[in-house]
């Protein structure tokens, strides 16, 4: 009833999180809720209400560009729902429905300004915004392993490479090993927004089975590079047809190359964001990694880097139609001196915009500024 008598312009995507986590890439969509938590971490108090993000762009159109979310501000938890509503309304009668790239709420947003879009929601749900409560992000990648949630519960986060379940030829019966699992669990599947699974809700008294069935088909194994645990691919060839390179096939391959350098440089433990898509849309987040491809053509990629490990900064394009000869040629010396050159803490993402490899981006508009 809220449509109306037509469909919104395009899609309409939201995620919450809920610091210092950023799992879900929260400000990569068209709404993300930031939960603000009392003094003691325990309770979700309200939400920063971020609005306008989005990846997909277009090769050679510099009208399109992917957004990272901007704060409106801060609402009670109790007005979350209708902060929803009314800005998912605000976008159905304001956003164009005559262009199709230019369809997006990101857009709608950088036509009228973020003051206008406060005024919108803020007349149509009847209550003012607070100013956004300060928080922090550490991190976007995927809790791996056990961790306690609610009392006798347990949930397990394994690793499944770019999200795809299968049984390899050569390789691990991996449906098997995880219909073996479903078979034995009590609980839940949650699948993360990076594409792994969590075994959720195990009880304390299945804890041990359940660890003994993991190990035995090596699901419990977590023993890879802190690259390709941060790592993430689109599905593209053979399966989406507006791939126009591999991806989820290739990017694996990639790693195994890549690794070695990391391995050289001494930074397998140290984690760095990196994603691959087969086209521009940019189903898995690239624009917002620390290194990205972005298939231009059979073997080709565009090299973005300079996104934060806390998944809240956009990248800026490298290097234009890249194979994977010259992206090792690439990388290679910057991935060893950033291991030289690093400050304490800093993330790769980080290191190439202080050694002025590639320019800040936090704006969309500002994405194809060189």
């Amino acid at each position: 009833p809220l449509y109306g008598a037509a469909y919104l312009p395009r899609k309409f995507k939201i995620a919450i999180a809920i610091p210092p986590e950023n799992d879900v890439d929260v400000v990569a969509y068209d709404l993300g809720f930031i939960a603000i938590l009392d003094d003691a971490q325990q309770h979700i108090l309200g939400y920063n209400v971020a609005i306008g993000g989005g990846m997909g762009m277009t090769h050679n159109n510099r009208k399109t560009y992917p957004r990272l979310a901007t704060c409106l501000g801060y609402v009670p938890k109790e007005r979350a729902i209708a902060v929803a509503e009314h800005v998912m309304l605000v976008q159905r009668d304001h956003g164009d429905r005559t262009n199709r790239k230019h369809a997006r709420l990101k857009y709608t947003v950088d036509d009228h300004g973020m003051d206008w879009w406060r005024e919108q929601v803020e007349a149509r749900a009847g209550f003012a915004f607070e100013p956004a409560r300060p928080y922090a992000f550490t991190r976007n990648g995927d809790r791996y392993g056990w961790v306690k949630t609610t009392p006798g519960l347990n949930n397990f986060t394994m690793f499944v490479q770019n999200g795809r379940v299968a049984n390899f030829a050569g390789g691990a019966p991996l449906k098997r090993a995880l219909a073996d699992v479903a078979r034995a669990h009590s609980g839940a599947f949650r699948l993360t927004c990076n594409g792994h699974l969590i075994v959720a809700d195990v009880r304390d008294a299945d804890m041990p089975a359940m660890r003994a069935l993991l190990a035995r088909h090596g699901l419990d194994n977590l023993d890879y590079s802190a690259l390709r645990l941060h790592s993430m691919a689109c599905a593209a060839l053979p399966t989406c047809g507006l791939a126009m390179a591999e991806s989820e096939r290739y990017l694996p391959r990639l790693i195994d190359l890549l690794d070695r350098v990391i391995d050289d440089a001494g930074l397998r433990n140290d984690a760095i964001v990196i994603r691959m898509t087969g086209c521009p849309n940019g189903c898995a987040r690239p624009y917002n990694a620390e290194i990205a491809f972005v298939g231009k053509a059979p073997g080709a990629y565009n090299l973005y880097l300079g996104g934060s490990h806390a998944g809240d900064r956009l990248n800026k394009l490298y290097r234009e139609t890249v194979t994977e000869d010259q992206i090792l040629e690439l990388l290679t010396p910057l991935i060893k001196q950033y291991a030289l050159e690093r400050n304490s803490g800093e993330s790769f993402g980080d290191f190439v915009i202080r050694a002025g490899v590639v320019k800040e981006t936090r704006e969309g508009l500002d994405f194809h500024d060189l």
